[in-house]
């Protein structure tokens, strides 16, 4: 009976991994996509998309849910793209020139977010959800009102043809893949972009040390019940600050890393599905609304971008139009959300049932107990 408890609980907790797996699996053959090209999609993608999705993870670890405020560091990378663009700065220098100007920015708005999610505690994912598009209004009207009226802008061919507000779509020949052919290592046939590999790595490295720090044991203690660690003297408002701020820098440089692998950048418009991508990548990796690790995160990207690569192919294959697969991808993305939160508010309700029931057991078995005393 223990095994069937227990094997019933792994499939409850990893329905949309086995979920994702399956349809990718049954996607492949009808894709008619050949395996090599498939491995090389999720090596460009794994180094395009991952270290986006882990700037997810320490406000999970805060109890803070699913950082959808992110978007507002991903803009903040993309300011720090124009202006590397406006000064002519290119290569490696450009990306460094980029998230130079983009980390104030980031820290600024990561605290505003911050601190507006902690006057909306337990609300955290719809309230982020809300302050990106707010502050997505700031953007575009400081990107398409400002710049060149306001902020000057030396480079001409950035400006609409009015005189000021950035074009709509940005050439980054610049930066293209400069992060990615730092150190390209060629093998069987795959291309292997070391340099982007070894940053990310770098951030794995630097999430497991720092859960271990000080400030990471205090997030750890919030996560788990804010009342304890406030009465322990952990600041709890601190520190989750401290803990989005992170999240919002590191998003920015994640988003500097996307847009350099794709080369060009929709001004007013790349940052728009950036938390809705990386929240449904580390949701599909076996994540939750309170629980995430590094291995969620290889494991979402390549479920979710594997789908992502076959499914158009397949939709063109099956039903004769590639949209098919494109719709179906929309659908993906926003139902495992749905699913996602969907477990996680049906487990949490079994297990508050689990505890009551074991304390009302617990107070039975001690009134005669009690009674004979």
């Amino acid at each position: 009976m223990s095994g069937k408890k227990s094997l019933g609980r792994f499939l409850t907790e990893n329905a949309v991994v086995i979920l994702f797996l399956l349809i990718t699996i049954a996607a492949i053959p009808s894709s008619g996509l050949s395996i090599q090209y498939i491995l090389q999609e999720m090596i460009t993608r794994l180094g395009r998309n991952t270290f986006l999705v882990l700037a997810l993870i320490l406000p999970i670890y805060a109890g803070m849910g699913l950082n959808f405020g992110m978007t507002l560091g991903a803009m903040s990378g993309q300011l720090g793209l124009i202006l590397a663009i406006n000064f002519n700065v290119g290569g490696v220098e450009g990306l460094a020139f980029a998230a130079l100007l983009g980390t104030p920015v980031s820290v600024l708005m990561g605290y505003i977010c911050g601190s507006v999610l902690n006057k909306a505690k337990g609300r955290e994912m719809v309230t982020g959800y809300m302050l990106a598009f707010f502050i997505n209004g700031i953007y575009q009207l400081v990107i398409l009102y400002m710049m060149g009226a306001i902020f000057p802008i030396r480079s001409p061919a950035i400006l609409l043809s009015r005189g000021y507000g950035i074009r709509n779509t940005l050439n980054l020949e610049g930066v293209r893949q400069s992060l990615d052919n730092l150190l390209m290592l060629r093998l069987g046939g795959y291309a292997l972009p070391l340099a982007t590999f070894i940053v990310i790595a770098v951030l794995c490295a630097f999430v497991i040390w720092f859960k271990k720090t000080k400030l990471g044991q205090d997030m750890r203690a919030v996560g788990h019940d804010m009342t304890v660690a406030e009465s322990a003297g952990v600041p709890v408002d601190r520190t989750r600050i401290i803990a989005i701020i992170i999240s919002t820098v590191l998003a920015c440089y994640g988003q500097i890393i996307f847009l350099q692998n794709m080369g060009n950048m929709a001004t007013y418009n790349a940052h728009d599905q950036t938390s809705f991508f990386a929240v449904a990548a580390i949701l599909v990796g076996g994540a939750s609304v309170k629980k995430a690790s590094i291995p969620n995160v290889f494991i979402g990207v390549i479920l979710l971008h594997v789908l992502f690569v076959v499914t158009p192919r397949a939709g063109q294959n099956l039903f004769g139009s590639a949209m098919i697969g494109e719709y179906f991808r929309q659908f993906i993305g926003y139902g495992v959300i749905a699913l996602s939160l969907v477990l996680y508010a049906w487990r949490a309700r079994k297990d508050a049932l689990r505890a009551r029931e074991g304390l009302r057991r617990a107070s039975i078995a001690a009134a005669p107990e009690g009674a004979a005393k």
